[in-house]
């Protein structure tokens, strides 16, 4: 059995290869189909779960509880003020954290001292804190538009980097489903988008833009010079040559978010933690797959119609289908 190394070699000598240019339409589908159930289940859902750094609201944070029953909390919270629904999580191993929407002073007052009393802690063990809904609304409107001026210069950059926009527009297009993938899978779970969350979303569209880089380098690279290729050939080559370091980019970077993930969520308790490693362990996956499956095969796609591209096309297939006949002719 061939090594994962010959492996690689044949993929890049060309000896082995994947047509995954070539299936396009197999991956545009599943684009599709993945980013229409990532905007309808959280619609149907109700839309997105806001932290309360966007929506305004008050956080009660209950520290050395002897037991981490939520229901306890929910039941105080409900018992001070009945008509609001509380978001109760556990932090670490001795912690218990409640969410509510914006409550008087009076009440956020009688709702520390019921869960000291409900838990068995002093009141210093209780610590209230309370956000605005005009901050978080700025805090919202913010992080919206630091991911549009993110897209646009990610753009610019492409198109001077590459010189021609529809390397950009292809790329743009991968970071666009991976970040309503990943956005989705959030909704969909009904896991809080909080601040950390959105830094995640940013980071991992800074390392999809990255792997695109990459992957188009070898495009470039293929298509400027002179080959028996066609041009979709040439793009589908690059993407095969660029598969296992693109696999095992993934890989070494998936283990330690992995790790961090494992910690956030069953260690230290919900957190900051857990929600910018779940973004990113969810944007690397689905950004590795678009630069594989989905920016280069629509690059090729959309220059192949191009009159010079066609005509060479031509020229080359002419070519290839006149070498076997010249062949047996000196036989």
């Amino acid at each position: 059995m061939a090594s994962f190394s010959q492996f690689g070699s044949d993929l890049y000598t060309g000896k082995r290869s994947y047509d995954i240019v070539g299936r396009r339409k197999t991956w545009y589908l599943i684009a599709v189909v993945c980013i229409v159930v990532s905007l309808a289940v959280p619609w149907l859902r109700g839309g997105y779960q806001l932290g309360i750094e966007f929506t305004g609201g008050s956080e009660f944070t209950v520290s050395d509880v002897k037991t981490t029953d939520q229901n306890i909390a929910t039941e105080t919270v409900e018992r001070v003020v009945p008509d609001v629904i509380p978001r109760v999580s556990q932090l670490g191993t001795h912690g218990i954290r409640v969410q509510t929407g914006q409550l008087t002073n009076a009440q956020t007052d009688e709702i520390a001292s019921e869960l000291a009393d409900a838990y068995q802690v002093p009141d210093e063990k209780v610590a209230a804190t309370f956000i605005g809904a005009t901050w978080g609304a700025d805090v919202l409107a913010q992080a919206i538009r630091g991911l549009v001026i993110f897209l646009a210069l990610a753009a610019v950059f492409m198109a001077l980097y590459f010189r021609t926009w529809k390397m950009s527009l292809a790329a743009m297009t991968a970071l666009i489903h991976d970040l309503l993938i990943t956005a989705g899978v959030y909704g969909i779970v009904g896991l809080e988008v909080t601040p950390a969350a959105v830094i995640g979303f940013l980071t991992i569209l800074g390392y999809s833009l990255y792997d695109t880089v990459v992957v188009f380098d070898k495009v470039r690279e293929n298509t400027s010079i002179e080959s028996i290729r066609t041009f979709k050939q040439s793009v589908n080559l690059a993407v095969n040559q660029t598969l296992v370091r693109s696999i095992n980019t993934s890989i070494v970077a998936l283990l330690p978010v992995a790790a961090i993930l494992f910690i956030g969520s069953y260690v230290l308790g919900a957190g900051t933690l857990r929600d910018i490693s779940l973004a990113l362990f969810i944007g690397i996956i689905v950004g590795t797959y678009s630069t594989i499956f989905l920016a280069s095969p629509m690059y090729a796609h959309l220059r192949e119609k191009e009159p010079k591209i066609v005509a060479s096309d031509a020229k080359k297939t002419q070519s290839a289908a006149k070498r076997p006949v010249e062949a047996g002719a000196d036989v």
